[in-house]
């Protein structure tokens, strides 16, 4: 697997100062999420928010301090009912161009039409539906880094693009 120094340096910025907020009210998949990003991305800091209240707290403490502000958010849709994920979708989506353009990367066990159409017409990057064993996250994360972070180029936290 690539790590930040072997890919091109307009890519690597994407590692400069990364933070990825994950937003899982699960336990247990949280721990199992945080695991499989440190080993996936290691070069990344992986921010946990349990509930809509502590992701709303933590991106309104980014705002203002671009270092703060993370390169994205991985969220679960169900927290823990749907609705309580597309409100928090649309918060992230109402906050200041700093915040608002972050990609926001919706994962759920729902692979229902309805909710993937749903997602991105409230304006999420991606959509992603969860692995449905534990042995699959590994291969799961280390796709969404390849993508994500080796692939696309991510916001800069310095300057605003948008």
């Amino acid at each position: 697997m690539k790590r930040s120094t072997d890919i091109d340096p307009t890519i690597r910025a994407n590692f400069n100062h990364a933070k990825l907020l994950v937003v899982e009210d699960n336990p247990d998949h949280g721990f199992i999420i945080q695991s499989e990003l440190r080993r996936s991305m290691p070069e990344v800091k992986t921010i946990l928010a349990t509930n809509a209240d502590e992701t709303r707290s933590y991106l309104s403490q980014c705002q203002g301090n671009d270092w703060d502000i993370p390169k994205m958010v991985l969220l679960d849709l169900y927290l823990p009912d749907r609705q309580d994920g597309w409100d928090l979708l649309d918060y992230i989506r109402g906050l200041p161009a700093d915040i608002s353009k972050i990609p926001v990367v919706l994962f759920s066990y729902s692979g229902h039409r309805e909710d993937i159409v749903e997602a991105y017409q409230r304006g999420c990057s991606s959509y992603l539906v969860k692995p449905s064993r534990t042995s699959e996250w590994q291969a799961y994360f280390d796709q969404l880094r390849s993508y994500w972070w080796e692939t696309v180029t991510l916001p800069s936290n310095r300057i605003s693009v948008f």
